[in-house]
This record gives C-alpha cells, structure tokens and sequence, in this order.
C-alpha cells in the first residue's frame, strides 16, 4: 500500500457531504430524484438545478453556484463570480430542452 492511499478520503456517501451542500440542498436533490453523490455527478450540476427548480420553482441560483461548486471542488462565490454568465447560459439552454 502507498502512502497516498492512507491518506485518500473516501468519497461522500451522502450528498450532505458533499463541499458546500448540506441538508436543505440534499433534500431539494431527494424530490428531484437526485438520491446520492454517484447520481449528482452523472447529472452535472446544470442538469440537476433544472431537476430542482422543475419541482420546486423557488429553488435559488444559490443551489446552482454550491452544486457546481461541490462538484468542482471550488467555493461557490467563486463559482457565481467566474461562471454566472455561462451556468445561466446552460440553465437557459437545458430548460429549453426538457
């Protein structure tokens, strides 16, 4: 065994684990089908705020910048600065589509 495998955390079981997500956002991903952090990645963070939003239409943009941000592994401040224009972008495209 190598030291960097003593020192790899094991992946979140739950997506409360996940940086930056914690029960309220875990529970808006429950009803939207979303059930662990595997199904969360497969979606992708724009495919998963579409999810959301489709069931709740109060979800905020704040769940897009964190789950991006959970996904990426940067803060979502960093996300909503660098990245708004493009997410909403993507957010506007798949809303179209599904």
């Amino acid at each position: 065994m190598q030291s960097s495998d003593l020192l790899a955390k094991p992946a979140p079981a739950r997506i409360r684990d996940l940086p930056g997500l914690g029960p309220k956002a875990e529970a808006m991903l429950l009803r939207a089908g979303i059930d662990s952090p595997d199904a969360l990645r497969r979606l992708g963070s724009v495919r998963a705020f579409v999810r959301c939003r489709q069931r709740d239409p109060g979800a905020s943009l704040n769940l897009l910048w964190a789950l991006e941000g959970a996904l990426s592994g940067e803060h979502w401040q960093v996300i909503a600065r660098r990245d708004r224009t493009s997410l909403l972008l993507a957010v506007e495209e798949m809303s179209r589509i599904a």
